[in-house]
């Protein structure tokens, strides 16, 4: 299958079907982004073509400005299925099932923080466990108790006393997808997510302490709680060890399924089953279980960021730490464009509803749902909003960060010899990782940069950016 596209709108270039394509192709990119793909000889976007030849996929196959190449889909992909006629992948979802981020604002101003940025970053990083299988040891949930966190979610540990009433109302899809069943999953899923809820995981999970450097949007900003010089805390996780394992249970047992189903794949990473066979409905409750604990998983996390801000000196009257937001990178989820219900696959692609939409917090529907974007460590990270040129184009969907340039092992080999911590540090920011090979994977060059990222989603409707944040301190596993 060839790869012929044609720019139709700006930054929006199209595919048109060819080879076994069941629809055309969409993607967003500027011209130094289409160098960057041209690089890798189009790698993610024939990824992208294998994606459109799914049963029942409805059009177009969509791949946002921060594509890269991923397992079966590309990282940056979406995918509308047909909710009685299409198919279900494991690999349109990712190993980790709802990866998303959650946004913290605070009370303090950046001057207020520097005199105890030392001493906070050390905090947190005894504070929020991090790293290959990291582990905590101060909140261990029997048998019972964890599957109530796969069936309720990030609302269940609120009420155990890590969160604050009503705060789940900023979470997407109110922190609890809907028709999660835990005996779907495997014990082993179970067993290696136990130990980790509240934790960040390695690779590119962080947590980072930043500050309101620019202002885009003031609505906007008003709306989200913003200003500028304010304190704001990202963090970066998902399921962990409970999701990756839900993902390579049910892609062994879709292949093993594919002949009985008639599935033909050009990819095999594509593993699929009808979304209304047993084991399609299987996969969606056991996913839906993950994306409950990832929820969870983040609710737990900003409660000891919370703490660790009180042990650093600031009252919870002086930090005034509140969720602006919390939304998933990597679901599936039955959502209605038109008349047609669909299956919406995000695969590092975040969902974007425009103004008016009932999903949308009453405090941000005029304005449209908060979308976070992070960059680098060394650069900064965006707020957008939602649009509705996002409900037209890309079912309502964004991008989800600046996109990896670099492999890990190729970004290791470009740092060697350097002192990145120390580099970092003289530009004001201060990085707690658990290994030096952390932070030389996760250098600024391994990124694009996520401004061009972002004014690619503006410039093509499907975001508006509202502020930009600089990081102060980074904590990385």
């Amino acid at each position: 299958m060839g790869l012929a596209f044609e720019k139709v709108a700006p930054f929006t270039y199209r595919i048109p079907r060819q080879g076994k394509m069941r629809v055309e192709a969409v993607f967003f990119a500027s011209e130094s982004i289409l160098q960057q793909l041209s690089a890798e000889d189009y790698a993610s976007l024939k990824q992208l073509q294998n994606v459109a030849t799914l049963p029942g996929i409805v059009a177009p196959a969509l791949a946002m400005p921060d594509i890269h190449w991923g397992y079966g889909f590309p990282i940056g992909g979406v995918a509308a299925m047909d909710a009685e006629a299409g198919v279900v992948s494991p690999g349109g979802v990712g190993f980790d099932i709802n990866c998303g981020v959650r946004l913290l604002r605070s009370s303090l101003s950046r001057a207020e923080l520097e005199p105890v940025k030392d001493k906070l970053a050390d905090i947190l990083y005894a504070r929020i466990p991090a790293g290959v299988g990291s582990e905590r040891r101060d909140v261990r949930l029997g048998r019972k108790d964890l599957k109530r966190v796969l069936l309720e979610g990030a609302p269940y540990v609120i009420r155990l006393g890590y969160g604050v009433d009503g705060e789940a109302r900023f979470i997407e899809s109110g922190g609890r997808l809907a028709g999660a069943d835990p005996e779907r999953v495997s014990p082993r899923a179970l067993e290696r997510g136990a130990p980790q809820l509240g934790t960040l995981g390695s690779g590119n999970h962080f947590l980072e302490v930043q500050y309101v450097d620019r202002i885009y949007d003031q609505a906007a900003a008003e709306a989200f709680g913003l200003f500028l010089g304010q304190v704001t805390v990202l963090i970066h996780s998902g399921s962990r060890g409970l999701g990756h394992q839900v993902c390579q249970d049910y892609v062994e047992r879709f292949l093993a399924r594919l002949p009985a189903y008639g599935i033909e794949l050009p990819d095999r990473q594509l593993a699929a089953a009808p979304i209304q066979s047993p084991d399609g409905q299987a996969y969606l409750r056991a996913m839906a279980a993950a994306a409950n604990f990832a929820f969870a998983n983040r609710q737990l996390i900003a409660h000891f960021v919370r703490e660790a801000f009180e042990t650093a000196g600031f009252s919870p009257r002086d930090h005034g730490l509140a969720l602006v937001y919390d939304l998933a990178h990597n679901n599936a989820k039955f959502e209605t464009y038109g008349d047609r219900r669909v299956l919406v696959h995000r695969k590092g692609a975040t969902r974007a509803f425009g103004p008016g939409h009932p999903e949308v917090p009453r405090e941000y529907r005029a304005v449209g749902q908060p979308v976070f974007v992070p960059g680098d460590m060394g650069r900064y990270s965006y707020v957008l909003a939602g649009t509705a040129g996002a409900m037209a184009m890309s079912f309502g969907s964004s991008c989800h960060g600046a996109g990896r340039q670099l492999s890990r092992a190729k970004a290791k080999k470009l740092a060697r010899g350097q002192d990145v911590a120390r580099a970092l540090a003289s530009q004001g920011v201060l990085v707690r990782a658990k290994t030096h090979a952390t932070i030389l994977e996760e250098i600024p060059e391994a990124y694009k940069d996520v401004a061009e990222v972002v004014r690619v989603v503006e410039g093509a409707g499907l975001g508006r950016i509202v502020a930009r944040l600089r990081p102060l301190i980074v904590v990385k596993g």
